[in-house]
């Protein structure tokens, strides 16, 4: 047991409901024993909750039923009890009007569920891009032992003889239907070839991005980033992990334990070695403002400006998660990393992170290439400030097309995503190539939710030029699989009277990477003109979730969670209930 872990024996909460002789312990190891649960189960072993996001709405996790079977066969080998629970499932990739909107309601549905149930501990399975926040926020408001498990990542995509990949190629296949160089019979064979098997997208996009987080976060045991969906040896490390989680209760090692300053500071560093999304960002803000831990998107750029990007894998690169594991997954990345890292933190399996992947070997360098030669130089997110982003932007230069990282150009703008759908594809819309394209009321509270939609398809009439990269500026988010010169996030957003609510058609803008500058070149007289006269747009409800979150989300550089939320409660075992 690591030094860091506690020697006292915890008192289990679960024994609050089974180990009794009065009425309430009857009643609940009464109802449990319909299961066919046997009385030997209540004498005081760890009971263990299996938190499911298995959805056939949630295609990235359409196998967490067996996954979940495999944990349950480790917490009985381990002499635990388990006890699986499903909260709201997440699917990227049908959900409106954006999954986003709903990360938080289920770090809710999370919390709320270990609180009220007699778990000692949690395995936490995640998949698809926002349960793996999601379930990682409300486990840590909690603050119980816990240990998260991703699905992976599905096989690689195959078309025509050319690997390809989910998120990536829709995009790339969408705009070559604009030009007219593919059809839509080929496009309808593409998308039966990008989806080979259950999990989530082989890109390095957002899940793929989590999963690595949950790995270098030390919440989940090594290598379980990479490993196929449908590798069997994603089965063993889910049954590795219902073993390890009885030991972690037995050992009272909580997550706060474990998600610490240096943990996150890990992470970040470990973002940009792999070119992770930048929702990460946002994230981890998030995660972070749970248990306590102050992170900032000065810290994201303070640790990520000259970190390397060693992982050649789309959107940046040429290859997918599937070639990634084969090389030998992100033990690998963090070996390479390690003279940047705190070796010290503490990892789910007792051990230090550096423990874990110091005698890891790259199997091969195209995919996961040396430190000494990286795939590319600047792989961590860029923080942008200026006066169109007081509050600070993001962007992802491993992304972006280095000429465009230094730019001044004319605003063209967008009111919302429904002005820009309308008039993108317009021949008489007035831009060309040195443009910088504004897309305003996509962020938390004016889409409301913060949809990826920052990565907008280019004007049509630019494609079909061969301009394949345009500056884009939203206060929205970006998918991970994309790619682009995208400035996103910009706080304040629009909806909430933040400069980017009134840039004008014909303004002229200046992105400067290198000096992280995002400026509107108008006077300070004009700018402040501008706001006085601007008005918030209409409530988008007067009742339910939507009206909740709006009235009480923070901003992307807060990690857009609810204002009541940041912080944790722990897992007080509330009065009776009868």
């Amino acid at each position: 047991m690591s030094k860091k872990t506690s020697s006292r024996k915890p008192v289990l909460r679960s024994t609050l409901w089974f180990d009794s002789h009065d009425r309430d312990a009857l009643v609940h190891r009464s109802w449990m024993k319909n299961q066919g649960i046997p009385h030997d189960q209540f004498d005081g072993r760890p009971v263990i909750g299996i938190c499911n996001t298995w959805s056939q709405v949630t295609p990235c996790n359409a196998h967490f039923r067996e996954l979940a079977q495999h944990v349950r066969d480790g917490i009985l080998d381990a002499g635990g009890f388990p006890l699986e629970f499903p909260v709201m499932s997440l699917g990227e990739t049908l959900m409106r009007p954006t999954t986003m909107l709903f990360r938080n309601q289920v770090a809710m549905d999370v919390e709320e569920s270990i609180r009220a149930n007699p778990f000692d501990g949690v395995v936490l399975l995640m998949g698809c891009d926002k349960t793996t926040p999601a379930l990682l926020m409300g486990a840590a408001s909690c603050d119980l032992p816990a240990i998260g498990v991703s699905g992976g990542p599905m096989l690689n995509g195959k078309f025509r003889g050319e690997d390809i990949g989910s998120g990536t190629h829709v995009w790339k296949f969408t705009e070559k239907l604009k030009t007219g160089e593919m059809k839509m019979s080929d496009l309808a064979e593409a998308e039966s070839c990008m989806s080979r098997s259950a999990g989530h997208c082989m890109t390095m996009g957002t899940a793929s991005t989590m999963a690595s987080m949950v790995e270098a976060l030390g919440m989940g045991l090594p290598t379980n980033a990479a490993i196929p969906a449908v590798d069997s040896r994603r089965s063993v490390l889910a049954r590795m992990a219902g073993r390890r989680i009885v030991d972690m209760v037995r050992e009272d090692v909580r997550m706060s334990q474990i998600l610490t300053k240096d943990a996150f500071e890990n992470a970040i560093m470990v973002n940009g070695a792999i070119g992770g999304s930048t929702n990460a960002v946002v994230h981890l803000l998030a995660i972070a403002a749970r248990v306590g831990v102050k992170l900032t998107l000065d810290d994201w750029d303070r640790l990520g400006r000259d970190m390397p990007c060693l992982l050649n894998l789309m959107p940046s690169g040429k290859y997918l998660m599937e070639d990634f594991y084969y090389a030998g997954g992100l033990p690998v990345v963090i070996r390479e990393i390690g003279k940047f890292l705190h070796r010290k933190a503490l990892t789910v399996n007792g051990k230090s992170i550096w423990a874990n992947c110091k005698d890891a070997v790259n199997y091969n360098e195209a995919v996961i290439t040396p430190l000494a030669k990286p795939f590319k130089p600047l792989g961590g997110i860029a923080v942008l400030r200026g006066n169109l982003a007081p509050k600070g932007a993001v962007l992802k230069p491993s992304a972006s097309t280095p000429r465009l990282l230094r730019h001044k150009g004319r605003a063209v703008v967008f009111e919302n995503s429904v002005d820009m759908h309308a008039r993108i594809d317009d021949p008489k819309l007035d831009v060309d190539e040195s443009c910088i394209l504004v897309l305003k009321n996509c962020g938390p509270k004016g889409y409301p939710g913060f949809p990826e939609v920052g990565n907008f398809a280019l004007p049509a009439k630019m494609l079909k030029k061969g301009v394949t990269d345009m500056i884009r500026i939203s206060d929205a988010r970006m998918s991970g699989t994309a790619y682009g010169t995208v400035v996103l996030h910009t706080a304040p957003e629009a909806a909430a009277g933040g400069p980017l609510a009134v840039v004008e058609n014909g303004d002229i803008i200046e992105l400067d990477v290198a000096r992280r500058r995002l400026h509107l070149h108008v006077s300070d007289e004009e700018l402040a003109r501008r706001l006085a006269s601007w008005k918030p747009p209409a409530p988008h409800a007067d009742r339910g979730w939507v009206k909740l979150y709006c009235d009480t989300v923070l901003q992307a550089d807060e990690g857009v969670d609810l204002d009541f939320l940041v912080g944790k409660s722990g897992a007080k075992v509330g009065k009776p209930s009868h």
